[in-house]
């Protein structure tokens, strides 16, 4: 083998097809007995350009561009609707002017034209922007989809095969699974929420958590709607139509790091509190909890990935924050321009290098949800 690959979810897969692509003989080794088990299976598969860091806004279009063209992805282009408050409307216009300077399509609108897409309280708002790019796709579709094309370039996917340890050793990993031993001069780790523990299993500090996140459904709601995904910049409270119902949603900052599982039903009070202030709707609705869902945010210290080498022949692709669905594809293709070409030329990939926590180059992206 020349890659192993550590992970099948979305960014995983995505790596791996392109890997493949290129010629490299590449295994996907899995913990779970199947693809898309982690962070990828329980995504709300948004997707969207609004960012304010120049990377997350072109790792995100690029990614969408893709996505369009793949079926099995089922990209909906719904839009995202930001609710931008009076405290936040110097930073968000600044945002705005990145997002436009990179072409990305993305409009500001006055209160009254965003309450012609979801209605809502005005109170302490200054302006809504809209990205008509932006919206939602199947990230159990996208998966399914790389890892077919990575296999039938030659790629093996190996399931159920956690990695114990790794050692570099005469030029190449050898790696450690309960169910054998693999050996290649490159291991690329797309380990998601378990990069941390994994990096461990290495003898290396890689500084990617895990965080619980909670999504909450509403049952079929009484009138229609077709709502974008709309957040609430003043709160952080977000939501968005599926089918007859509406998602909603609001990350705890209170709670932390740590493999937490289960749903967390005293946040909703507050998840509640913040949405009926914004939507008033909201409160003609009655909450379905089972289908209801959770899972991982794989966070940084600054909210931004972790892509690029750590040591010599090893690479990491972790930590998205929440984004790993929405860049997977250009990451895929980024991370196989670093391992067959010694360094990505599609994109500047410095800005997310691994090693700038140690140089004390935080990255402040401003649209984390």
């Amino acid at each position: 083998m020349d890659v192993l690959v550590v992970g099948a979810g979305i960014v995983g897969a995505a790596c791996a097809f392109r890997l493949a692509e290129r010629g490299l003989r590449v295994l996907v080794l899995e913990k779970e007995a199947t693809f898309a088990q982690g962070s990828t299976g329980r995504s709300a598969g948004g997707v969207r350009v609004q960012f304010s860091e120049p990377l997350n806004i072109l790792l995100s279009y690029r990614s969408i561009l893709e996505y369009r063209e793949i079926p099995e992805a089922a990209y909906r282009p719904i839009g995202y609707l930001f609710l931008v408050p009076e405290a936040l409307a110097e930073a968000q216009e600044e945002a705005l002017r990145t997002q436009r300077s990179l072409g990305v399509p993305v409009r500001k609108l006055s209160l009254a034209e965003a309450k012609d897409l979801v209605p809502f309280r005005e109170e302490g708002l200054a302006y809504a922007t809209f990205g008509p790019l932006d919206g939602v796709m199947d990230p159990h579709g996208a998966t399914a989809y790389y890892l077919r094309q990575a296999v039938r370039l030659g790629a093996e996917v190996r399931f159920a095969e956690p990695l114990l340890g790794a050692r570099r050793e005469g030029g190449v990993w050898r790696v450690e699974t309960p169910k054998g031993r693999y050996e290649a001069p490159y291991l690329l780790l797309c380990t998601g929420a378990w990069t941390g523990e994994v990096g461990r299993r290495l003898g290396l500090e890689l500084p990617v958590w895990p965080v619980r996140r909670m999504l909450f459904a509403t049952a079929p709601a009484p009138f229609p709607h077709a709502f974008p995904l709309t957040i609430d910049l003043s709160t952080g409270f977000y939501l968005r139509s599926e089918g007859e119902r509406v998602l909603l949603g609001r990350s705890n900052p209170g709670e932390p790091p740590g493999f937490r599982e289960g749903m967390d039903w005293t946040w909703l009070e507050q998840v509640l509190e913040a949405g009926l202030a914004r939507f008033p709707f909201l409160g003609s609705l009655a909450l379905d909890r089972r289908a209801s869902w959770w899972g991982y945010y794989e966070v940084t210290p600054d909210h931004n990935p972790l892509l690029g080498p750590v040591e010599e022949g090893l690479w990491v692709a972790a930590g998205f924050s929440g984004h790993g669905v929405q860049q997977a594809a250009m990451v895929g293709r980024l991370m196989a321009e670093e391992v067959a070409l010694g360094g990505a030329k599609s994109l500047d990939l410095s800005p997310f290098r691994p090693d700038r926590f140690r140089q004390g180059r935080l990255l402040r992206e401003q649209g984390i949800v």
